[in-house]
């Protein structure tokens, strides 16, 4: 019998295809099951304390903990929400209700381009607005850096969620005479809640990872706990950072640690946007 040369093709580029996804994923499989597997040793051999106690000396035999790290991973990322998001949500619906005005055109521009930005340059910027007047590195310095890089992700995914509502609910809104701020918070935003909650979270989450932007602005008070939003703070990207490059086995160990503790924050968040992303329905 006959072969279809379609059929063989179609099987040839499948497994073509398969083998090249395979191929493409084993650098992340591997490097999370390295941080996996390292952070896990880590974290067994400091115990559960390793949440909450600062880092110990780099010659001591235990590890310490990512305490004051971690606690100031989760008040920036508070800080940050509660920054970013507001300005986000604004100007995605400036852009969404207002397309035709000069202000809602040079917003998406600016926001836009704030993609192709490194964001270690957004570092050393809020360094020179923030950090230079104040005389010191602070946890609202951190936060508005942060905010600065959440708001383009967050900002795309607000807008493109109000901007998929269908035409029939908006006009319906607006026969009831609704306003068009009282169509938005009531009707609009009800809609599109799944598209700007997964926007709120994928920005949160490209946000909390970050590095290169703490570098200049919160200062990385390793063994202190938070004592306010104008005061050093520390963070666990930038503990990862600053520990991997230290010649001691302990540091690395902790680096480790931190790093698997990370993505157990980071990956929760992206699912969770993940999934709302697909079930958006309008």
């Amino acid at each position: 019998m006959e072969i279809d040369k379609r059929i063989v093709l179609d099987k040839v580029f499948t497994a073509i295809i398969v083998m090249l996804a395979i191929l493409a994923l084993t650098p992340l499989i591997w490097i999370v099951s390295s941080v996996v597997i390292n952070g896990v040793k880590a974290i067994v051999k400091a115990g559960i304390d390793i949440l909450f106690k600062p880092p110990t000396s780099p010659l001591s035999q235990s590890l310490g903990g990512v305490g004051p790290a971690l606690l100031g991973t989760l008040i920036l990322m508070a800080l940050t929400t509660a920054i970013g998001m507001p300005i986000a949500f604004f100007t995605a619906v400036l852009a969404t209700e207002y397309p035709h005005t000069i202000l809602a055109k040079a917003v998406n521009i600016v926001i836009r381009t704030l993609l192709e930005i490194p964001t270690v340059l957004i570092g050393m910027f809020v360094y020179s607005l923030v950090v230079v007047p104040m005389g010191r590195f602070s946890a609202i310095a951190g936060a508005i850096a942060l905010a600065i890089v959440l708001l383009p992700y967050t900002y795309t995914y607000i807008e493109s969620a109000l901007s998929s509502i269908p035409r029939e609910y908006r006009e319906a809104a607006f026969s009831i005479g609704l306003t068009r701020i009282r169509a938005l918070m009531k009707v609009f935003v009800g809609i599109a809640r799944r598209g700007i909650l997964a926007g709120m979270l994928i920005g949160l989450a490209k946000a909390c990872g970050e590095t290169a932007p703490l570098l200049f602005t919160i200062g990385g008070s390793t063994r202190v706990y938070f004592t306010g939003i104008d005061q050093p703070i520390d963070a666990i990207p930038l503990l990862i950072y600053r520990y991997a490059l230290t010649p001691y086995e302990n540091y690395h160990a902790l680096s480790w640690a931190a790093a698997l503790i990370l993505i157990s924050i980071y990956l929760p968040i992206f699912v969770i946007a993940k999934v709302l992303i697909r079930e958006v329905e309008m």
